[in-house]
């Protein structure tokens, strides 16, 4: 399952925009309370849905059975949420009635008095959020009430070309992360080039996007557990940085490592492990059907992404379904969200997906959906426990990974905060500073923001 998250400059541009049109009209109350009415019409009549499209087999069967049990005509507007256009419909008066939106933009939108709490929600449709990940429920709920109802589950895999390892000496255990110095020193074997110009990518660290991983890994998280205090220039974060810089540093820096890795067929069978120029890489866990689509016969090898302790760890991300304040049918959107993500939902739609696959003579390695029931329920009866190599070892990986997730808590300036971040790495990438320095004008930045938007909340209260 893909799906697009769009870059952090374009979404805080987005988020910036809309922010000035919802200020004119939502301030945020600050109050859990609700006039919305949860209750469903016996004749639910019409919803309008903003940022789902059913996609694949996965979307397209929850969708229709949830609009036959719901009974209501179902309107969407597909593709990636656009924030600005959301934001402006909070503030018009006229939102969707259900929104489709990533987990780590919640805590903003509820902030923003954008989007309902919905405690008398899961109260009036008995959605068991004991069900869900319990990270992705942390990330949909903030300042103690729930904002969103969780799908789908995104953890990163390390995966590995296993032809280039064993020319080199290695084996997965030398990349997926459990022993930097070994990771820098595999990179070092794997990379190749050809007078000057990188030909073999030895290890690709996945920056900007993964710093918080390489830093969890050693134990440190980018902001504190209430959302409240950034953490940003903590010597363990700096440290995981100046490492995962230097894994491109050794490669020509970052700029040729990206030229290069961008002119692959990333999603074709001309992608980076079935041509023989990518040796190791964190990425997440939907990769694997991608290659087991259009490369199953690549030397493949896999394992968890590992922390220093040599344990199984995973950054989480996914999305979530949000009511919008003002949502003229509120009762039918919370429905339809608990008929999307209800265990049964997910077990028939990874049976759609487990029977195309075997049509199409491929191994069905799973769904990550959120739903820790569903989950459990999808891989005993549907992924095999006996799959070929290496889609075993993937299977196992991506399992062992969803058992052993972290995510950033939420808070009102996740996109302020993330963009702190992310700019701080991209400078370093770029030459433009050095990791100390960077990380230290992130903090700054990231803790003005989350000050202000804190206090903002917390006045309003």
């Amino acid at each position: 399952m893909r799906r697009g998250r769009g870059t952090a400059a374009a979404r805080t541009g987005m988020l910036a925009v809309g922010a000035l049109a919802l200020a004119a009209c939502a301030q945020g109350t600050g109050d859990t309370e609700t006039d919305a009415d949860f209750s469903v019409e016996e004749t639910p009549g019409e919803i309008s849905v903003m940022g789902f499209g059913t996609g694949d087999e996965i979307g397209e069967v929850r969708y229709d059975r949830a609009v036959e049990e719901l009974g209501a005509d179902v309107k969407l507007s597909e593709g990636e949420l656009d924030i600005q256009a959301f934001l402006s419909s909070v503030a018009s008066g006229n939102p969707p009635d259900l929104v489709y939106a990533n987990r780590d933009q919640i805590g903003t939108f509820a902030s923003r008095d954008a989007i309902l709490p919905l405690d008398e929600c899961v109260e009036a449709e008995d959605v068991d959020m004991d069900a869900f990940v319990d990270t992705a429920v942390e990330q949909v709920t903030f300042d103690g009430s729930v904002y969103g109802i969780p799908e789908f589950n995104q953890v990163q895999v390390t995966m590995a070309n296993a032809d280039l390892l064993d020319a080199a000496g290695l084996t997965i255990e030398d990349v997926n992360g459990s022993d930097r110095d070994a990771v820098t020193a595999a990179n070092e074997a794997l990379m190749k080039a050809d007078g000057g110009t990188l030909s073999v990518i030895g290890y690709d660290s996945k920056l900007p996007e993964f710093l918080p991983l390489w830093a969890k890994s050693v134990g440190a998280d980018l902001l504190s557990e209430d959302g409240r205090t950034a953490q940003l220039d903590s010597p363990e974060v700096v440290e995981s940085l100046e490492w995962a810089v230097g894994i491109y540093d050794t490669q020509g820096g970052f700029p040729a490592v990206k030229t290069y890795r961008d002119s692959a067929d990333f999603f074709g069978a001309g992608n980076q492990f079935a041509t023989d120029v990518l040796g190791a890489m964190p990425m997440e866990q939907w990769y694997i059907n991608v290659l087991n689509e259009s490369s199953p016969d690549a030397p493949m090898a896999f394992d968890a992404v590992r922390t220093t302790d040599g344990d199984p760890i995973a950054f989480a991300s996914g999305s979530a379904w949000a009511v919008p304040r003002g949502s003229e049918n509120a009762g039918a959107a919370c429905r339809f969200a608990r008929l999307m993500t209800e265990t049964d939902a997910w077990v028939e739609a990874a049976q759609a997906r487990a029977d195309a696959r075997e049509q199409d003579g491929l191994v069905f390695t799973g769904v990550l959906t959120g739903n820790e029931e569903a989950d459990e329920q999808i891989r005993s009866e549907l992924v095999p426990d006996d799959a070929p190599q290496p889609w075993q070892d993937a299977i196992d990986a991506m399992y062992a990974a969803n058992d052993a997730t972290f995510a950033l808590p939420a808070n009102p300036a996740d996109n302020e905060f993330e963009t702190a971040w992310q700019d701080a790495v991209n400078r370093v990438l770029n030459g433009q500073q050095e990791p100390a320095e960077a990380m230290a004008q992130a903090q700054e930045e990231a803790q003005s923001a989350l000050d202000d938007a804190w206090a903002q909340w917390d006045e309003e209260e």
